[in-house]
């Protein structure tokens, strides 16, 4: 039964009296306050009242309000629980007036409840897997436009973290970090600006949709005949609406939060695989750090308002929303050196390491432009055949153009070459900087004793996109710039070693 409207009378008591079997009931009665909304629990009944506040994000401050959210949380959230909202009803007072109004659900049982699911050890696998497929069809449904999709443009994205910082300016300092704000502020901005063409396409592949915009644990229950997603934003459908990632964005992160950060990888690739969501890891990295930021930013309201664990709550989610930025930063990494010196299995164990990055070789590259197949052969006299300074320049303007592209759509990109020319260089740094990338720089090292020894292996073996010779490791040794501003990474140890000394570049 849906019910669309009913009446429950206040007496001066201020206790409501409900037509209802109390042997109905699925659990003792219960109440929950939230910043915006208390819920009243009885028998297998739930009635929500919106509080008459006004948090600048929301206001809820006129009977007129409450009465459009309470019917806007009906509508939107019948797409995902249709049998848990039943209606919104009318409260009046004493005298028979109508004072406020209220939505009205089916109790959902508490075990059932994901967050407690998770937080009691229990194996909800299947069940995240179900909410995944669901979500992926969800979203399929879901309303997209032109107005929609400016949603998930960069100026709005930008807009919206903006909005959220001067909603944390109160709390900067007192409960909050201000050195940790100013850096979440930095990175969001930093990762927006070189994003463009990502962003971009994500809104021509219509991937923002008027969506959930809230999904937490706590409000997804896990039944027998599949998953009921309750309490979707209805507020505010500016924040309500966003790329399909950032609403899923919010479950992972609230896994997180909750010990589960497997789940929260798990269930991400689940939705990957049923929507056919393909994305960089570094966008869904932005996204769960949004998400933690928001609930970072209730979290201060809820301290303001007296909650007194809000206040320890709110710092784990600024670090939680740092902690995701700090991951998601695009990084331009230079692995250069003289031949043999080591940087191509360097970079490529980087690569392999690190998720969403991609790794670019001028070995490979340079001979992909003379049509030559990378592993046969081109060696020739130092500053001949295929390695003319002509063929050099036309090399790196082809793996600086490649490394722009995926830049700017959110990949980190190694770069394996000698990068002996400052010039060349100079022309990367342009480029991290035209796309917001960090630049790193590591020059591999061996002595020439063992650079030799490596070349004649390699002479002998065959098979590598290398034609670096002993004369050309002389020339190149003796016509290389200084390279001051690189990290120097030994690379005649260990290659565990090695690879410690390069993450942690990347890491600093």
């Amino acid at each position: 039964m849906h019910v669309t409207s009913t009446t429950m009378r206040l007496p001066s008591g201020g206790r409501g009296q409900l037509d209802r079997d109390p042997g109905d009931a699925v659990g003792p009665p219960a109440l929950v306050e939230t910043h915006t909304s208390v819920v009243v629990f009885l028998g297998d009944r739930a009635y929500k009242v919106k509080k008459a506040v006004d948090l600048g994000f929301l206001d809820f401050s006129t009977r007129e309000a409450r009465l459009a959210a309470c019917q806007a949380e009906i509508e939107l959230n019948r797409r995902l629980a249709p049998d848990v909202y039943l209606g919104v009803a009318d409260v009046t007072g004493p005298d028979g007036q109508l004072c406020d109004h209220m939505v009205v659900m089916r109790r959902m049982p508490e075990n059932r409840r994901l967050s407690t699911m998770v937080a009691s050890g229990d194996d909800v696998s299947e069940a995240l897997r179900a909410l995944a497929r669901q979500l992926a069809a969800f979203h399929s449904r879901c309303e997209t436009s032109p107005e929609i999709a400016e949603a998930g443009s960069p100026a709005t994205i930008r807009g919206l973290w903006d909005e959220g910082l001067a909603g944390l300016a109160p709390f900067r300092g007192t409960v909050l970090d201000a050195h940790s704000v100013d850096e979440i502020g930095r990175l969001a901005r930093q990762y927006l600006a070189g994003r463009e063409p990502l962003l971009a396409r994500r809104q021509h592949d219509g991937r923002v949709r008027d969506g959930h915009g809230d999904l937490l644990a706590g409000d997804i229950f896990c039944l027998d005949d599949g998953p009921r997603v309750l309490d979707c934003l209805e507020f505010d459908r500016r924040l309500r609406i966003g790329d399909v990632l950032a609403d899923v964005a919010f479950l992972a992160m609230d896994l997180q939060r909750l010990g589960a950060p497997e789940l929260a990888t798990t269930f991400l690739a689940w939705y990957g695989e049923f929507s056919a969501e393909t994305h960089p890891v570094s966008l869904a990295e932005l996204y769960i750090a949004y998400r933690a930021f928001v609930r970072c930013k209730v979290a201060c309201l809820r301290h303001a308002q007296g909650d007194r664990e809000a206040a320890n709550e709110a710092r784990a989610l600024a670090h939680l929303t740092l902690e995701h930025l700090r991951r998601g930063r695009v990084h331009l990494v230079l692995v250069g050196g003289l031949p043999a010196s080591g940087k191509s299995t360097l970079a490529s164990r980087l690569v392999d390491d690190t998720d969403g990055s991609v790794l670019l070789r001028s070995d490979v590259v340079r001979k992909e432009l003379a049509g030559i197949p990378a592993d046969q052969s081109a060696a020739a006299p130092v500053g001949a055949g295929i390695y003319t300074r002509a063929h050099t320049e036309a090399t790196y303007d082809l793996l600086l153009t490649r490394a722009r592209s995926a830049l700017e759509h959110g990949e980190t990109v190694v770069l394996d070459a000698s990068w002996s020319s400052a010039a060349d260089r100079a022309r990367a740094a342009r480029l991290a900087e035209e796309t917001s990338a960090d630049l790193i720089e590591l020059r591999c090292e061996v002595s020439a004793e063992v650079a030799a020894t490596r070349i004649a292996r390699r002479r002998c073996t065959g098979g590598d996109a290398s034609d670096a010779t002993a004369d050309v490791l002389t020339a190149m040794t003796a016509g290389a710039d200084p390279w001051p501003g690189a990290i120097m990474i030994h690379t005649a140890v260990p290659l565990t070693e090695s690879l410690r000394a390069a993450r942690s570049a990347l890491l600093r």
